[in-house]
């Protein structure tokens, strides 16, 4: 979502909008939607009754996997949909005019080559992959997205090389799921990687989320290449549930042995890896010993980072038919992951004291001048002084 910003701004710059810094000073507003989390849905429609109320004069134009899935519900509004973000500066122009238009077709692919303009002048975020290979029982966002289309190695190199001649540090691949990226075009993830270590000049790569599911075709291949100094040692896979029996119900396709599995090996690979993870509490019909093991494996695998989400029935998808966990158990389930996550987040992070080693600074801090960094382990690393983005440090 923050790619596709990042390009319709970079559209409506070209075409002469300007962008305004606040809501107020807007003429149009745009929304990109997230349809991932029910409080997401709930922030949007919030904010969108919010600016209808206050500014009753603005253009309003809506774009993203919410305003994808959601049309009929939205139906006075001009909709951009996820695979038509190339098109925003036509429909806005057609909102302009009073007109109502909904961009939802989903057989073509926007151009990675478009104008952007950068969340971060220092990162470049490519989403080499829409769509995925998954039928998850709880995601909505498969509907928004739909089957996975990949982008050719060489579009993807292309944007990358520009990237660096432009001074650009870091090099975000993202998408609904990494790991499945290529297998739609007889290739994978580990071949664009080594495609893009052997780029010249200093800078980092950070792959961004996968399924487990897809990296087990695969791993012999991805795993060595996470030595290259180019390459954050950062990994997020997502777990989800600990318990088979809760795994076969979301249709994730890998067993908790297989996660396991990829965990050990990763770490033998990788011994600095910093592990990133995802876990839904509550899934329908997740009894005690269900969250237990989910508990276990989080204290096998020890993840630096753990997404935690309370289960939230997303509307048209299986899980919403499932049997309900009640809130209340969903919320102490939550509670007690969380203390877990809290505690080996601590012990993970102190591995790293006394450690000296050249971070990436790739933003600024709340407060005056503080600086964020990142270490080779993606670890951040927070210092005062007088830095600049993109600039390397020895701490």
């Amino acid at each position: 979502n923050m790619a596709d910003s990042e390009y319709m701004k970079g559209l409506l710059k070209e075409a002469k909008f300007e962008l305004a810094p606040l809501l107020e000073d807007s003429d149009v507003v745009i929304i990109n939607t997230c349809t991932v989390k029910t409080p997401s849905e709930h922030d949007f429609f919030h904010t969108l009754e919010t600016i209808r109320r206050e500014h009753p004069y603005k253009v309003v134009v809506l774009t993203g996997c919410l305003a994808q899935t959601e049309p009929q519900r939205l139906k006075e509004y001009c909709i951009v949909g996820t695979s038509q973000i190339h098109k925003i500066v036509s429909v806005v122009e057609e909102a302009l005019h009073d007109n109502v238009v909904q961009a939802l077709e989903t057989g073509e692919m926007p151009p990675l080559n478009l104008p952007k303009v950068r969340k971060n002048p220092v990162v470049e975020i490519i989403p080499i992959n829409r769509g995925c290979l998954s039928a998850c029982t709880f995601c909505k966002t498969k509907q928004a997205r739909g089957n996975l289309r990949s982008y050719p190695i060489t579009e993807i190199v292309a944007v990358a090389e520009k990237a660096l001649r432009e001074g650009l540090r870091e090099i975000w691949l993202t998408s609904q799921d990494t790991m499945c990226y290529g297998f739609d075009l007889g290739t994978n993830l580990a071949k664009l990687l080594q495609e893009l270590i052997a780029l010249p000049g200093k800078f980092k790569i950070r792959v961004g989320m996968g399924n487990p599911v897809h990296l087990l075709k695969f791993k012999e291949e991805l795993f060595p290449l996470f030595q290259s100094e180019k390459v954050f040692q950062f990994l997020h896979l997502p777990a989800q549930s600990g318990s088979n029996a809760i795994l076969a119900k979301m249709k994730r396709g890998n067993t908790r042995e297989e996660f396991l599995l990829l965990a050990e090996e990763a770490k033998r690979w990788i011994p600095h890896l910093t592990l990133a993870t995802d876990i839904i509490v509550g899934f329908p019909t997740e009894n005690d010993d269900d969250h237990w093991q989910t508990l276990e494996l989080v204290r096998k695998t020890s993840p630096d980072v753990i997404n935690i989400s309370r289960f939230w029935a997303r509307p048209k998808t299986p899980a919403a038919l499932m049997k309900q966990v009640p809130s209340e158990v969903i919320k102490h389930r939550s509670k007690v992951l969380t203390d877990i996550a809290e505690n080996i987040s601590i012990l993970q992070n102190e591995r790293w004291l006394g450690w000296t080693g050249e971070i990436l600074i790739d933003e600024e801090g709340a407060e005056k001048s503080q600086w964020l960094g990142r270490n080779p382990s993606y670890k951040q690393v927070i210092m005062m002084g007088d830095f600049q983005l993109g600039q390397w440090v020895n701490v």
